[in-house]
Parts: C-alpha cells; sequence; structure tokens
C-alpha cells in the first residue's frame, strides 16, 4: 500500500533535535565567512583560521595596577596559520614595561607578582609558540570546541624559565546570532624560585549589533595553587568590536578589577586581519 508522503516517517537523520525543537531553528553547523580573532577577548575564539590561510593579530593594553606602575604590553603579536581544518600553527611575541606583567590578554603567559609600593621598573619581552586543534563542531546541544597548547620563553627581562599553558574552550551560536563561549585555562610559572600552577576559567557573550558591530560582556579569573601565598583575581570586561572587511576587524576592551588583589582597570585595542 503505497505512503501518503504528508504522512511519511521522517529520516533519522532529518528529524530535530532537542536543541532545534527547544529554539525552532536549526542548530549551527558551519563557520561564518568572516575572521574571528583570539584577541578581542579573554576567552579564546572557539574557530580556526581556515586551511591555508593567515590570520595577524596585534593589540595594546594598558594595565592600572594596583599599589605600583602602571603596565603596558604592545604588540601582542600573535600569528595564526590553518595548517589542515582541525590543526592551526601559532607563533607571536610581546614586550611588556611597567610594575608587572600583564595578566589581562590571553596572549600572556600568566602571572608574576610585584612587591606592593615597589619603584622597580620590570621590561620583559616573550615568544611564544604552539598548536590549536578543534575537537568537536557545534550539533545540536554539543559545543564546537578546542584545545591550544602553548610554549612561553622569554627573550629579554629577568625571568629565564619557559612555561606552557594549556586552554580548552567550547561554545555555542545561538539562532539569534549571539555567541556564548567558556574557556579554562592551565598554566605553570615560577616566581624567585617558587613553582606555582595558574588556573584562569573565563565565559564570554557576544552579540552582534547588525551586521558589522558586535558587544560583548565577559567574567573571568585568574587563581594560582602551590604557591607560598596564593592569590584569586576576578575581572569583569565589556567590549567592542567592528567588522571593517569579513578578513579586517578592529576592537576594544575595557575591565575591572572585582577585588583588591587585580588589577584596578585595564583597556586594549587592537586589529585582527586574515590573508
Amino acid at each position: 500500500m503505497a505512503v501518503d508522503p504528508i504522512f511519511a516517517p521522517v529520516p533519522q537523520s532529518q528529524r530535530p533535535g532537542a536543541f532545534e525543537q527547544l529554539t525552532g531553528e536549526r542548530s549551527v553547523l558551519t563557520e561564518p565567512d568572516e575572521i574571528e580573532t583570539d584577541r578581542d577577548s579573554f576567552t579564546p575564539a572557539t574557530t580556526l583560521a581556515p586551511k591555508r590561510r593567515l590570520i595577524v593579530e596585534s593589540a595594546y593594553s594598558f594595565v592600572d595596577n594596583r599599589g605600583f606602575k602602571e603596565t603596558h604590553s604592545v604588540p601582542e603579536l600573535l600569528l595564526r596559520y590553518g595548517l589542515s581544518d582541525r590543526v592551526e600553527l601559532r607563533l607571536g611575541w610581546n614586550y611588556e614595561v611597567g610594575g608587572a606583567p600583564s595578566e589581562v590578554s590571553g596572549t600572556t603567559a600568566g602571572e608574576e607578582e610585584a612587591a606592593l609600593g615597589s619603584s622597580k621598573l620590570i621590561r620583559e619581552s616573550t615568544l611564544s609558540y604552539g598548536v590549536k586543534i578543534r575537537i568537536s563542531d557545534q550539533e545540536r546541544w554539543l559545543p564546537r570546541s578546542v584545545a591550544i597548547l602553548q610554549g612561553y620563553t622569554p627573550t629579554g627581562g629577568a625571568s629565564h624559565e619557559s612555561q606552557i599553558v594549556a586552554t580548552y574552550a567550547y561554545g555555542w551560536t545561538l539562532p539569534n546570532r549571539w555567541n556564548f563561549d567558556s574557556a579554562i585555562r592551565y598554566g605553570t610559572e615560577t616566581e624567585e624560585g617558587d613553582h606555582f600552577n595558574i588556573w584562569a576559567p573565563s565565559a564570554v557573550v557576544k552579540i552582534p549589533v547588525g551586521e558589522k558591530w558586535a558587544a560583548h560582556a565577559e567574567y573571568f579569573g585568574i587563581f594560582t595553587s602551590g604557591k607560598e601565598r596564593n592569590t584569586s583575581k576576578h575581572y569583569v570586561s565589556p567590549g567592542l568590536h567592528y567588522l571593517v572587511t569579513p578578513d579586517l576587524e578592529v576592537g576594544v576592551r575595557l575591565g575591572w578589577g572585582l577585588n583588591d588583589e587585580s588589577s584596578r582597570f585595564f583597556a586594549n585595542v587592537g586589529v585582527g586581519y586574515r590573508y
């Protein structure tokens, strides 16, 4: 007996999942054909540089430290090259001068504390290198996710020890084009012979405003373990980004420390270009 096509069963592969039933929209499985930089928030992007394409990112950060000199961080250079659909190679360099190294940018290694009231001026430069790997693509409730393994080697300054930072980031693009991303970052650090661990959780909501603009609101924290005197720092940070072309983005981030151990204020302005 023929089956009326109107009442024919829907193949399993075409049936809506829980995400689609809840929202009435199809889940987002493909990445937009526009640049997404790692520098536009503390939380790294959950996308990679496209295969055989290069993303160049650069930024300047000003950090108003509590109790000692402010910090200037530039150029926060990061080169991201798409080796394949699932692997991105990374190379960067940065220079910092001030009362303490910057800790508010996703391109820096970690934290190092200066003595309160110290007039000492710290000058440091660091080479970074690593890889970013796509773990999963977004499918219904399954988030898109990436893992980043990055090394940092001093090229100038008092520090002479290399460090390793590992990051896991995941997120979803919602039907209304909002993006929610979260990450956990783990790194190693040494301070005057004291070896310790750094944990940095973060979460950001990115909201498109028209076709060119996007705003975000972010929280991130930086916590130490295994240190002689552990620290706990909390930040809140809004940002605004403008897509000049699909391959060129400029943006600004502001942030405030939420407790006495964190820096008082920071500002970051930067640019990203995709070749």
